[in-house]
């Protein structure tokens, strides 16, 4: 966080102790600032476009909806502010949801308060962060890197494509027509299994420090 700079935080839980434990961020990082909390999907959006807070600490589950959609209204109508989900759902959908909702990032509330405070500094450097417990695969056991079955070109691509570049100009940067390009990210979509470029994006920021 910038040296000097007061953090605004909003807090959206519906339960009460969740919200009262998250308020410990402050002894950890006495430059944020909790400057209201919320308890429902409407009343998150609310009190954000009246709080301008810089980050919200967000639950998935919400009496009136779910912070996916409160995340999806948020980033339209207020786009520079960062959403951290924390919730107690480690399931692949709601990651993937949360991600192409505009969200940036995924916590489990298991998370101590130096993790949510380490989170908030890296998405308000314009970074990401996904929980590795989300990682694990079904039968609790550690995840295969799925990464490894990519050729070293078929990673580059996927690079450029998780940073946002277009087809083009990931074809571009590497040095590739488009065609080829295409060709390229239609094997990488066989090979991790995927359907969507915000699938393989997801798959490769939550891998790739594992290469």
């Amino acid at each position: 966080m910038s040296e000097g700079r007061i953090i605004k935080l909003l807090l959206v839980d519906d339960h009460p102790v969740v919200r009262d434990g998250l308020r410990r961020v402050r002894e950890l990082a006495p430059g944020i600032e909790i400057v209201g909390d919320a308890t429902t999907m409407h009343s998150a959006v609310a009190a954000t476009l009246q709080l301008e807070p810089d980050v919200v600490l967000m639950d998935v589950r919400l009496p009136d909806g779910d912070g996916i959609e409160a995340c999806r209204r948020i980033k339209r109508l207020r786009p520079e502010t960062r959403i951290l989900f924390l919730t107690s759902y480690a399931d692949n959908r709601f990651v993937l949801a949360a991600m192409e909702a505009g969200g940036d990032g995924y916590l489990l509330k298991e998370s101590d308060a130096q993790r949510v405070v380490d989170a908030m500094r890296t998405i308000l450097q314009g970074g990401s962060v996904f929980d590795p417990i989300v990682t694990q695969d079904s039968r609790g056991g550690a995840a295969t890197n799925p990464l490894a079955m990519l050729t070293g070109q078929e990673r580059r691509l996927l690079a450029e494509v998780a940073r946002g570049k277009t087809d083009k100009e990931a074809a571009t940067l590497l040095g590739l027509t488009g065609k080829t390009a295409r060709n390229y990210l239609d094997r990488i979509f066989t090979k991790l299994n995927v359907h969507t470029r915000t699938e393989a994006a997801l798959l490769f920021e939550r891998f790739k420090g594992e290469m």
